[in-house]
């Protein structure tokens, strides 16, 4: 009797006879010649087929919650595009996990920060950069209890960090910033 493993060899010890390494072809690979590059596995050690995507692609379940956040982000910024979008020409958007140990204070857990851009062209190894809003996912997150309430979240916090950054209050950014439902 001789036990086959996924790359076509022969376990050490599996074969027919009393010794570590005795039977027919004991040592030597399952394929002739017994030499050449392994062959992929296709079995798992059970003998059925690997496992394999256990959603397809157009799925949303396929999507990590990580790129739904991302997604989430994206939208907010979509709606605010028709009305600002040369001032939100210049603005970069990131979304960190969890905020830095130096950004945390008496406050509490931050739930977005604005990392300040650097206007000045006259050192070319740190080039003029506009701001950059920096969402923090797992906080915002902790925060809604759905995904419509987590949508909702994410709009008005990048609505208030963009009021910020051009000075003016989130009402003019948004005239139903505020409003329940």
């Amino acid at each position: 009797m001789t036990v086959q493993t996924g790359e076509g060899g022969l376990r050490p010890g599996s074969g027919s006879g009393p010794g570590p390494a005795s039977g027919p072809g004991a040592g030597s690979s399952a394929r002739s010649g017994g030499s050449g590059p392994p062959r992929p596995r296709r079995r798992d050690r059970h003998g059925r087929g690997l496992r394999g995507r256990l959603a397809p692609p157009g799925v949303p379940l396929y999507r990590s919650r990580a790129e739904q956040f991302d997604d989430m982000v994206l939208e907010a910024v979509a709606r605010l595009e028709p009305r600002w979008e040369t001032e939100l020409s210049d603005v970069e958007f990131a979304v960190q996990e969890v905020p830095d140990a130096d950004a945390m204070d008496d406050d509490g857990v931050p739930l977005a920060r604005i990392v300040r851009g650097s206007p000045d062209t006259s050192d070319p190894a740190h080039p003029a950069a506009g701001p950059r809003i920096v969402l923090f996912r797992r906080p915002l997150m902790a925060r809604a209890e759905d995904e419509d309430e987590l949508s909702e979240l994410v709009f008005d916090v990048v609505v208030e960090e963009f009021a910020e950054i051009l000075g003016v209050e989130p009402e003019v950014i948004d005239p139903g910033y505020g409003d329940l439902g």
